[in-house]
């Protein structure tokens, strides 16, 4: 088993967090038939996507955070739907 270089994959992902993530994400769509984006020797769908990822193949974007305290869609509408009828 080939070890790929952590320090390396880091840097492309900026944290281990996002490095799991985007791994895991990208390893579930060669799971389910989509092809990988490099030659390698790796036949385990994990190592594909860190491989992937490391020859820059793999892309993320970021999509900005919804400030705290501020609720959206159905949760929001629940928690009011509940005071309206303790309130009534």
């Amino acid at each position: 088993m080939a070890q790929l270089p952590i320090e390396e994959l880091l840097k492309r992902c900026g944290s281990i967090y996002r490095l799991v993530i985007l791994a895991a994400k990208r390893a579930k769509e060669v799971a389910d038939g989509s092809p990988p984006l490099v030659e390698t020797s790796h036949r385990k769908v994990t190592s594909i996507a860190l491989e992937e990822i490391l020859q820059g193949k793999v892309l993320y974007k970021v999509d900005e955070a919804q400030p705290r305290g501020e609720k959206k869609g159905r949760g929001a509408k629940a928690k009011d739907d509940k005071k309206k009828k303790v309130a009534a």
